[in-house]
């Protein structure tokens, strides 16, 4: 295939790597009907579309069969084809699997689309051009619908000397507000939404506390998510009230410009020498970070030196990125490939959770998940060199919890709910790495497997020994499996509580590109409807009933058995203090997460908003504009 070069990347030509399918949606028997956003949503994002961009698939069940039979296309035989396009229909049935968005809109269409949601690329080179060609990568790779993560600690601090031009340099906070200006004002992904962004500082870099504080003001770097990355020694300075030094590599080192890549152990590892701009007080910069965070729900926080320390691939790839919304710390040119089991099917009529059947559906879609890694187009050959060359990474994830808990008649952030998590949870690392091995056996280890040092992994030695004994044996098929995504606007498709957050309120208005939408949270008017004249039961939980204490604990029971990371915001009332924050930020260090985002009520305007008491109004089932 031919390619061409872009700036510092070859890309790879947009011609399709296969025939392009003439896909003709299929007439479908009592096909599920969807009404409201749902429809909506579904019409508008994942449909196939015609070349006028008209919808041209009415039912779920069209697009179902469209997507198992274009990832389908991989397998080997014509018999081994037609066995799994029936088990991937089946349990995308219901939407008890749901694939991730890129998939659902582009897979057996013929069209040379990727697959992949997010990205993270390197670090940007310490040069105009090196950062103009990591930009034309973001925008590259945006145009094509997919979110980046990058890490600036790459760049040198305000006020350097800048030597080649006798100048001095602008610093990575305005360089960032390039990024983020080509995010937010420039790019519209597929013409019709802005870019997704994520933008990440060392906690040890000279302009750490501008990083921090540069949010305060709303209208700066608005068109990126922007994270600290926090050390482990970091945190064990705040515990110790220690100093805390700001520095940067020596600018003076011969050697600077080929090997910095903003891993500032990797500078040392090479016997390198650092210069300190400034000490602080640890403290100091914490209360900065929480002090943030109160104000204006940014910067979140990601431990990404314990990120390092538990990841799967430590011998052989270090993460120094998150994706926009945080679910996967990925390596430079690491992907997402997601997809989300809904928990709610699987809860009977009676409340009771079917788990053998849910070791089925996450059996299927670790397979479907890989199949997605040998049909996809790479936009990058550094891409492809990362993930179907190297890691295999699947994100296997969950949407429905706050629902499924509701069905089970269990209050979210509850002692019961955290055990029914525990063993909900457990079950899925457990059946994925287990058919990721049988994988394994069947078409091959991932390429960079190595039985002895992936075995010593932090979080492959809480697998059971029974499973550690397949991978010994048998190897596996892909490195990392599992994640927690937001799921936004698939969790709307299937109906249900987005990725592992619980009900955010049972009646309000959401904000986004298709418009304005009063929402109503199905169960609990199905349960209104019954009941009339009685007191709403307290597993009728929504966000805003939780303390953030709750929501870190579901967080951190659940990140568990998660390899890669999870995407959860921690609501918290509008009385939170500082000092409060600070305790939550600490109690998620301890308990295990690898990350903590926060929002206080009030701190800042979001896309959903909740409505009054007195219920909104309805015609013919449909919502007026008085529902504002």
């Amino acid at each position: 295939m031919q390619t061409i070069t872009t700036g510092a990347v070859k890309t790879r030509s947009v011609k399709s790597h296969s025939k392009r399918l003439r896909v003709m949606p299929e007439a479908v028997e009592n096909p599920t009907v969807l009404t409201g956003v749902r429809q909506d949503v579904f019409l508008d994002r994942y449909s196939l579309k015609d070349e006028a961009g008209n919808a041209v698939e009415e039912y779920p069940e069209q697009m179902w069969r469209r997507v198992a039979r274009g990832i389908v296309q991989v397998e080997k035989t014509k018999k081994l084809r037609a066995s799994w396009e029936e088990k991937y229909y089946e349990a995308m049935s219901d939407f008890k699997f749901v694939p991730g968005g890129r998939i659902l809109s582009g897979a057996g269409t013929g069209f040379a689309v990727t697959y992949y949601n997010c990205y993270v690329l390197p670090s940007p080179k310490d040069s105009r051009d090196g950062i103009l060609d990591n930009l034309k990568e973001m925008v590259e790779i945006m145009s094509r619908g997919g979110g980046v993560g990058i890490n600036l600690s790459s760049l040198r601090p305000r006020g350097a000397r800048v030597k080649k031009v006798n100048g001095f340099s602008s610093g990575p906070i305005n360089w960032g507000e390039l990024y983020s200006v080509a995010t937010h004002d420039i790019i519209q992904q597929g013409g019709t939404r802005r870019g997704a962004l994520m933008l990440m500082l060392w906690d040890w870099h000279p302009d750490i506390e501008e990083f921090i504080t540069v949010k305060k003001d709303l209208a700066r770097v608005n068109g990126a998510n922007l994270s600290v990355c926090v050390s482990d020694r970091f945190m064990e300075a705040v515990k110790n009230d220690e100093d805390w030094p700001l520095l940067f590599p020596d600018l003076d080192d011969a050697e600077y410009d080929k090997k910095w890549d903003g891993m500032i152990e990797s500078w040392v590892e090479l016997g390198k020498k650092v210069t300190i701009y400034k000490t602080i007080k640890a403290r100091r910069l914490w209360d900065l970070i929480a002090e943030a965070a109160w104000t204006s729900a940014e910067p979140g926080v990601v431990f990404m030196e314990r990120y390092n320390k538990w990841h799967n691939n430590w011998y052989f790839n270090k993460i120094n990125c998150v994706n926009p919304c945080g679910e996967e710390g990925l390596p430079a040119y690491g992907v997402c490939n997601l997809g989300s089991i809904n928990l709610v099917p699987f809860v009977r009529d009676n409340g009771e959770f079917d788990y053998k059947k849910l070791d089925t559906h996450v059996r299927v879609a670790v397979r479907f998940l890989d199949s997605v890694i040998d049909s996809d187009i790479y936009i990058f050959d550094q891409i492809k060199e990362t993930q179907l060359k190297g890691e295999r990474r699947i994100g296997l994830g969950t949407m429905g919890l706050g629902d499924a808990l509701i069905k089970m008649k269990i209050r979210y952030g509850s002692e019961k709910s955290l055990k029914i998590i525990d063993k909900i949870y457990k079950l899925i690392r457990d059946s994925a790495y287990d058919a990721s091995s049988d994988l394994a056996k069947e078409k091959g280890a991932f390429l960079r497997f190595d039985t002895e040092k992936y075995l010593k992994g932090y979080f492959i030695n809480k697998l059971p020994e029974s499973v550690k004994r397949k991978i010994k044996r048998q190897g596996i098929r892909n490195s990392v499996l599992l994640m927690q995504a937001p799921t936004g606007s698939s969790s709307l498709l299937a109906g249900v509580t987005s990725g592992i957050e619980p009900v955010y309120e049972f009646a309000f208005i959401r904000r986004d590109r298709l418009g304005e939408h009063v929402i109503y949270h199905t169960l609990y008017e199905d349960w209104k409807k019954v009941n009339t004249d009685k007191k709403q039961p307290g597993y009728f939980v929504s966000a805003k009933d939780l303390t953030p204490e709750d929501h870190v604990r579901v967080q951190a029971a659940i990140q568990k058995y998660v390899d890669a990371s999870i995407s959860k915001t921690v609501n918290a009332p509008e009385t939170f203090s500082v000092e409060d924050v600070k305790k939550l930020y600490s109690l998620a260090y301890e308990l295990g997460c690898k990350g903590v985002t926060f929002m206080r009520a009030g701190s800042r305007p979001g896309v959903l908003e909740r409505i009054s008491d007195e219920k909104p109004k309805v015609v013919d089932g449909e919502e007026t504009k008085e529902q504002k």
